[in-house]
Order: structure tokens, then C-alpha cells, then sequence
């Protein structure tokens, strides 16, 4: 996205060039443990109807933890949590939603928002049976929608993660004719994402289309590529964008009582890093990873430190406040 937009929307920023991914580290792009590439998904996959319409969505893992449900951005689909549903389902219970109008799961009935995904999301967790308090995982507009649980529906999240949430710098986009020029450059960046097989095969292609998502797009492999983009083209995509900038709920955040892991990647290109220091300074138990070298996926683009992180952070007690866990720091 053209620099010009930066001042107004946080969004923008420098690329990284291909050959500085080579300095990205051992954790950039390897494959987080267990691998996702052994699991048979399709025997998990199911749907449900909810409101009305159809919602796909994987269903995996058992144990004593609560439940986790994992929520993705603008464009995605439930593959992006690939590299660390394989990690939490080995003490939980994990699902992960195709939100309505993404992927498999059809448009919903009423106009797309930001509450509408919230009270979606925990419908769907009240019909797949969760009827306790779970664990909500959200990247970028994914989590938004987490923070708008946290805040609408105080007795559904027992802890919340966001990463590189959506939500800050996104509602500056309320003015035109940036709106209109983002909606634009969204939609092209969406129909490049929607050519799946062609990036698969060229690996310039692939660094090209992805390089304001991921730091190091060369990095990543080519199948994880493919699954990432499984929501590229859908239906939902220009209204939800829409929604993102429609709605500004900085003033409630404090409502969000619950504990709250933010992690964010240095080189967030879509939600700048800035974005985390005003959700840290409005939740009132929040603590900030920043992880360097590292765009807008974290969870894709460094796994294992992402899947860690995480898994210490859910298995705190709940009546641990968060700051006890370690102050904020740069990882």
C-alpha cells in the first residue's frame, strides 16, 4: 500500500528485501512441532448452522484445559491457525471457524459488523456445546472480534490473545477518500491472494503478493502458502472491510476484564506496532510481546515462539493477573 496512506490509516511501511531473510532467524517460517502436515484435517472438519446459515469449521483436541476458539482476519479462513491448533489441541479442546462470508461458510443473513461476528462467534461456541468460559485466539480483524467478546459478552472468554488485532489505527480509515482508495487497494491485493496456484508454483510471485503480510515471505513454504490463502476472493471480503472501519470501540475497552496476551510482529506492515501500545494502555490486564523481524502473522511466521507464548499464557490461573507473568518486553 502507496506510503502516502500511512499518515492517515498507521498502515504502510517499508518491505523487507528478499535477501535480508536470510538474518530472519531459525524460528522464521520453520514449522512448529507437532506439524500440522500429519494431522488427516478433513476427518475434523464440520459444519453447523448458526443464524440461520451454514458455518464451516475444524474441531480437534482433548484435555483438561478450557476449550480454545481461534478467530481469523480480513481474507482468512480457519488454516491460518495451521502451525498451532496441532500445539494447543494436545490439552484442549480447539476450534477454528471459516467466519460467514469467508471460505466454506456462507454470507450471513444480516448486514456483516463487528458485534454481529461477535454474537456469531459466541453462537457457534454455545452450539458446538461450550457451555464454560473458553480461551479466544484472534488475529487481526479476528481479533477485534475477541476484544468485542470481551467486552459484549463478559461470561463467554476466560482469556483473551490478540494478535496484531485490528481495531485502533483501522477506524482513521473512516475518512475519504482514504476509504476509498484502501477499499480499492484491498480488493487488488485480495484477487492477487485469490491466485493460489500460480503462487505456489513461483516462488517470486509468492514473495510479491505476500510481502505486506508476512516479514520474509521467501521463508515461508509453499503448501503453508496455499492454506493460508484459502480465503483469498470470498464474498465477505469488501463488507467486512467495511465493518472494520465502521466501528470504533477504543472508549470500551476498558470493559475487557478478563487477562489479555497482545503480540505483535515489529514490522506489522497492516496494523502498526503502535496499535499494541494503546490496547496495553486501555486494557486494564494486558501484557505485550513484540517479536522483531516479524509481520502481521506472527503465528505463521515464528510458530513455535508464538505456540509457546501462548501456552503460558492460558495456563495461568485465571485469578493470576497478567502482569505477574512478566512485564512487557521485546522478544
Amino acid at each position: 500500500m502507496p506510503e502516502f496512506v500511512r499518515p492517515y490509516t498507521g498502515i504502510g511501511g517499508s518491505l523487507a528485501p528478499r535477501r535480508a531473510a536470510k538474518r530472519a532467524g531459525d524460528d522464521y517460517g520453520h514449522t512448529a512441532e507437532p506439524s500440522w502436515r500429519g494431522i488427516d484435517w478433513q476427518a475434523h472438519l464440520h459444519a453447523v448452522e448458526v443464524q440461520g446459515r451454514r458455518i464451516n469449521y475444524v474441531d480437534i483436541g482433548e484435555g483438561d484445559m478450557p476449550p480454545a476458539i481461534f478467530i481469523h482476519g480480513l481474507g482468512g479462513c480457519w488454516q491460518n491457525w495451521l502451525e498451532n491448533i496441532p500445539r494447543l489441541a494436545q490439552e484442549r479442546r480447539c476450534l477454528a471457524l471459516d467466519l460467514p462470508g469467508f471460505a466454506g461458510s456462507e454470507m450471513p443473513r444480516e448486514k456483516i459488523t463487528i458485534a454481529g461476528y461477535g454474537d456469531t462467534v459466541v453462537q457457534f461456541g454455545r452450539t458446538v456445546g461450550l457451555d464454560e468460559p473458553v480461551d479466544l485466539i484472534g488475529n487481526s480483524m479476528g481479533g477485534f472480534i475477541a476484544a468485542e467478546i470481551g467486552i459484549n459478552h463478559t461470561d463467554f472468554a476466560r482469556r483473551i490473545v490478540l494478535c496484531a488485532a485490528a481495531g485502533i489505527s483501522i477506524t482513521n480509515l473512516k475518512r475519504r477518500p482514504v476509504l476509498t482508495f484502501a477499499r480499492i487497494a484491498a480488493a487488488a491485493t485480495n484477487a492477487a491472494l485469490a491466485r493460489r496456484e500460480a503462487m505456489v508454483k513461483r516462488p517470486r510471485l509468492r514473495q510479491n503478493i505476500l510481502a505486506y503480510v508476512f516479514r520474509h515471505p521467501s521463508r515461508v513454504d509453499a503448501d503453508l502458502a496455499y492454506q493460508f490463502t484459502s480465503g483469498a476472493g470470498s464474498p465477505g471480503f469488501i463488507p467486512a472491510l467495511d465493518a472494520l472501519t465502521a466501528y470504533d470501540f477504543r472508549d470500551r475497552l476498558e470493559s475487557v476484564k478478563v487477562p489479555v496476551l497482545l503480540v505483535w510482529g515489529r514490522e506489522d506492515n497492516l496494523v502498526p506496532v503502535q496499535d499494541a501500545d494503546e490496547f496495553e494502555r486501555r486494557i486494564p490486564d494486558a501484557r505485550k510481546v513484540i517479536l522483531e523481524d516479524t509481520g502481521h502473522v506472527p503465528m505463521l511466521e515464528r510458530p513455535q515462539t508464538f505456540n509457546d507464548l501462548v501456552v503460558e499464557f492460558l495456563a495461568q490461573p485465571t485469578e493470576t493477573p497478567v502482569e505477574q507473568l512478566a512485564p512487557s518486553i521485546d522478544a
